[in-house]
Order: C-alpha cells, then sequence, then structure tokens
C-alpha cells in the first residue's frame, strides 16, 4: 500500500526514513528540541510549505523559524488572524463595522477599529486576554480552498467588502481561506498550523487606534521595543487619509479604478498631491531666509535624485538657485576607505566620507568664499579637481544629497539654523485589503529591482541577494536620524505596483529555481497578482517613478 512507502528525508544534514503521508509538523517535532526557535514553516527543496502538509516524495528539508524572513511574516500573518478572531469574540461581529491593518511602525502593526465599541485600554485588555486564552488551546488554523465566486459571496455576507472586492478580480477559479474556530478570513501568505505557536504579542492603544506589538526578530521570544518616529507615522497617517479621500485605500478599489478607465484620473491626482507638498517644502526653505543647505537622505530606491530635481525646480520658482551637490563627491580615496569584518569595502558607513573636508569647503562657502568643487572617479576610486567652482550669493542654496545628510556628525562645522533636513522614504499606505498590509520594503525593492536591471544591467536574483546588506545599512546609518529632520517626504505613489507590475514580472520569473533567492521572487510575483497593470503612458516625465522605469525629464 502507498500509505507504507517509506520517504527519505535530510534535515540539517541528518537523513532519516517516514513514512508516505507523513505531516511536516511530525517532522518537525522531531528536530524542535536541536532548533532554539519554534519551526513555523519547512523549506522542502526551495519551496515553502505550511506545517500541515504531508510527505509525498524524498525531499531535503530547511527548518524556518521567526529568526528568518519568511517564518517571520508568517508569525505576523497569523497573529493578525489570533488577533481578529478574539476582537470579534470580545466585541461580537454584529458590532464591528471595520478592522484595518494599516501599516508597521517600531516592531508593532497599527490598526484602526470602528464599531458599536470604545477602543479602549480595558477593551484591548479583553481582547488581548482572549488571545492568550485561544493561544494556550492549540486550536487548528485549517486551510481550504474553495471557489472564488463562493469566497466573494462569503466575505460579501460577512461585510468583508475589501475582501470581496480584491477576489472579484482573480482569474483563478479557486482561493485559498484560513479558519481559526469558526472565523473565516483570507490572508497573503503562510499561516502557523496552530495557535500554540503563537506567545509574543500585546495590544495597546495608540493615537486613534490600536497597536499590535511583534516579536524581536533576533530574539522572537521577547517583544521587540517600541520607540515609534512620530514624524514618520504622521507622514503615513495623511498618506492614508488622502487615499481615501480618494476612495482608492485598498488594491481592490485601485483595480476598479483602472478596469473603469478611470487611472489616468488616479495617477494625476497622486502626482498633483506630490507636486503640492514638494512646493510647500520649497517655499518654506524660501521663506526662511538663513537656509543655505538644503540635506536630503533617504533609504534605498526612495527616489532621492529626482526629488532633488523637482524640489530645485521649486526653489527656483520661489526666487532662490539651487545647486546641486552628491556627498559621493566627499569619499575618502580608495586607498584610505575602511573595511568591514569581511575585508571588505565599507562605503555605508560614516568613515568611509572625509568629514573634515566637506566641512572645511561648506564652512567656506557659507562665509562667502569661492570654493573648488571635487568630483569623485569611481574608476580610479579618488578624488578630483577639475575647475569647477562654485560662490554663494544672497539667493544662492545648495540641495545635498547623501545617506548621511541627517546625521549631526555628517555636518558638524555647520551653523544648525542654516540647515534644513528632508528624509525621504517610500511610505506605502495602500493595502491588499483591509487584514493584508503592503510592507514598504516591498515598493521600494520593486523599484530597485526594475532600476537595477535598466541602468546597471543587474539581476533580479542580483538584487535580492544584495537587498538584507542595503537593509542592514539603512538601519544603522539613516533610520536611527530620521526623526532629526525638518520634514518627512513620502515618495509613495499609489499607483506605482500597478505601473512597475508589466517591467518587475518578467524580471522576477528569470530567477532560478534552484537559488536561494527564488522564494523572495515567488513570493512578490504573487504579491504582484493581486493588481492590474497600468501602462506609463500617461505618467507624468516629472514623476518620481520615471526614475525606476525610465522616460523622465529629470537625469537620475
Amino acid at each position: 500500500m502507498e500509505g507504507k512507502r517509506m520517504m527519505r528525508v535530510r534535515v540539517e544534514g541528518v537523513e532519516r526514513e517516514y513514512p508516505f503521508g507523513t505531516s511536516y509538523q511530525t517532522i518537525a517535532a522531531d528536530f524542535q528540541k536541536s532548533c532554539q526557535q519554534d519551526i513555523l514553516l519547512v523549506n522542502r527543496d526551495g519551496k515553502l510549505c505550511e506545517l500541515h502538509k504531508t510527505l509525498d516524495r524524498d525531499c531535503t528539508l530547511k527548518l524556518v523559524t521567526a529568526l528568518d524572513k519568511p517564518g517571520m511574516q508568517t508569525y505576523e500573518r497569523s497573529v493578525v488572524f489570533l488577533m481578529l478572531k478574539a476582537f470579534y469574540d470580545v466585541v461580537g461581529a454584529d458590532n464591528v463595522e471595520r478592522i484595518s491593518v494599516e501599516y508597521s511602525i517600531s516592531h508593532a502593526l497599527f490598526m484602526r477599529a470602528t464599531g458599536n465599541f470604545e477602543l479602549s485600554e480595558a477593551l484591548l485588555h479583553q481582547v488581548e486576554a482572549r488571545m492568550s486564552a485561544l493561544a494556550a488551546q492549540a486550536i487548528p488554523i485549517q486551510k481550504q480552498s474553495i471557489g472564488t465566486e463562493d469566497a466573494v459571496e462569503l466575505f460579501r455576507r460577512k461585510k468583508l467588502d475589501d475582501k470581496a472586492r480584491l477576489l472579484s478580480f482573480r482569474i483563478d477559479s479557486h482561493v485559498n481561506v484560513y479558519s481559526l474556530d469558526g472565523f473565516t478570513d483570507y490572508f497573503y501568505g503562510y499561516m502557523v498550523p496552530n495557535t500554540k505557536y503563537l506567545r509574543c504579542f500585546a495590544l495597546q492603544p495608540f493615537e486613534s487606534g490600536m497597536i499590535l506589538r511583534l516579536p524581536d526578530q533576533k530574539n522572537p521570544r521577547q517583544l521587540a521595543a517600541f520607540n515609534p518616529s512620530m514624524k514618520v507615522f504622521r507622514a503615513l497617517y495623511d498618506a492614508t487619509v488622502k487615499s481615501a479621500a480618494l476612495h482608492v485605500s485598498n488594491v481592490g478599489e485601485m483595480n476598479e479604478v483602472v478596469s473603469n478607465g478611470n487611472a489616468t484620473q488616479m495617477i494625476l491626482a497622486h502626482e498633483a498631491m506630490m507636486e503640492k507638498k514638494i512646493g510647500d517644502i520649497a517655499e518654506e526653505i524660501a521663506n526662511r531666509k538663513d537656509i543655505r543647505f538644503v540635506m536630503i537622505a533617504g533609504p534605498s530606491s526612495s527616489g532621492k535624485t529626482t526629488f532633488s530635481h523637482r524640489l530645485s525646480t521649486q526653489l527656483l520658482a520661489c526666487g532662490l538657485r539651487p545647486h546641486s551637490i552628491s556627498t559621493d563627491n566627499y569619499f575618502k580615496n580608495r586607498s584610505e576607505t575602511p573595511r568591514d569584518q569581511n575585508g571588505q569595502y565599507n562605503f555605508e558607513g560614516l568613515g568611509a566620507m572625509d568629514l573634515q573636508q566637506f566641512n572645511a569647503d561648506m564652512a567656506r562657502l557659507l562665509q562667502g568664499e569661492t570654493v573648488e568643487m571635487p568630483q569623485f572617479n569611481f574608476k580610479k576610486g579618488v578624488r578630483e579637481y577639475t575647475g569647477e567652482y562654485l560662490h554663494l550669493d544672497a539667493q544662492d542654496v545648495l540641495v545635498i544629497e547623501g545617506i548621511h545628510c541627517l546625521n549631526d556628525q555628517f555636518a558638524y562645522a555647520l551653523p544648525k539654523e542654516s540647515q534644513y533636513k528632508i528624509y525621504i522614504s517610500c511610505l506605502t499606505t495602500l493595502n491588499i485589503d483591509d487584514h493584508n498590509r503592503i510592507p514598504t520594503t516591498d515598493a521600494r525593492l520593486l523599484r530597485r529591482v526594475e532600476r537595477d536591471a535598466r541602468t546597471r544591467g543587474y539581476s533580479a536574483r542580483a538584487t535580492i541577494q544584495m537587498w538584507p546588506s542595503v537593509r542592514a545599512g539603512e538601519e544603522h546609518n539613516i533610520f536611527p536620524f530620521q526623526d532629526s529632520a525638518d520634514v518627512i517626504f513620502n515618495s509613495a505613489l499609489i499607483y506605482e505596483t500597478a505601473l512597475l507590475k508589466p517591467y518587475v514580472e518578467p524580471l522576477l520569473f528569470g530567477v532560478p529555481k534552484d537559488c536561494d533567492e527564488y522564494i523572495e521572487a515567488k513570493r512578490l510575483l504573487k504579491f504582484l497578482n493581486y493588481f492590474m497593470p497600468i501602462p506609463a503612458d500617461d505618467v507624468p516625465k516629472t514623476s518620481l517613478l520615471r526614475e525606476f522605469v525610465g522616460g523622465g525629464c529629470y537625469k537620475a
């Protein structure tokens, strides 16, 4: 009989045999003692599998925990499901109008809840207690495939119109839904097998909603510290309100706009909002007569270059004369560049910059002197002088872009009143639906995949491979200084993922199935599958997105 057939399974270098049909949860249990963290998924020969799946072939398994990105994503998704179930239990389904998972802030998820209840600390204590009680019972999280039309009708009955709208644009005849003790929902991605895996969480009021605190990925058995940047939160909240006013808060609503032939109006409206924000920043700079240095910093693929050009245009309109300066021209010569623990050049650290020369040049300019400006020759790895001189008159202002521009140590010799600091980041607030958010890092990664392919000839695999080190550099060199900015500029455009889809999909399909980056590429492809594509024809040449897809009027 087939059920008695034995399968060879190699796990972390150990080979064992299990009967055909053995669950991955059973296999994981045999190796749990040797694993410091809970095993949440398995990677079977390059394919992620939930633990309720069963063995049907000889294979090699890698154990996935919350220390791994897919594991932490699975934990986050599962604990949101647990929270929703508990909230409905405590308040009553008839009293809930809407619960929306808005965005991540400082290792927590900001959510809003409306209905016939008061979102108080006492209520959240009750919900958290119910979550703990459900977790203690090890209740199975069950997965079921149902017809797409049946799913649409199911969520309409449950008054989850966002999900019904989203699934109405699905081409697949079936979709997977999850159930927890009679509570059914749709989620983008994998789940843990039962509630006992969800041990670390907390709920507390925050601003106009609440936060669901999550584990620290470096130590998943402990809650991560909650130290939110209120400036970033305000920028996110402002973007959410503006998107809601245009009736585009989730992918389903945007797909309706596109299918109804109104994509151009949506594009131009969001571009107009961004242009107004840039104009407001320029006007504030012009009104502060002591500002001579506009310092711009932000993480990778935020659109810093195009933003700098557009800001310069607006500064011109305000009567100022902007001059662009890249801090890359103040790199130390290659022979003096520090190296990291692996012996590689560390170009992202502050130690790679010639701070003394930068500050000396800027101080001289501020004092009215004429200064010869350097150019860094990246092929030779040396700073050169080619006869380019600069002098600041009363209407001149320097627009300086670089990853360290918010760090006070970078411009230590310049008076604070002469600086205006701008933190720019792609803070997307569009959600897949009310319970499935889109991480801002995904939006930036998609931008970078396309730009790297178009301008550098990099494959999507290469971009995905280097992304963790890029993110690590941002965590150290940029994010700690974001609150020192005078203003937060959100470079996310609501329609950008739909625009990037036809550019990025072929690149992601090119990632080989037998490499480590395939899992991330497949996840991004599944994510893109929710979007109806938008052609670039009606995107203005001044758009920040032109920095990534090409066709812009600025050199980026």
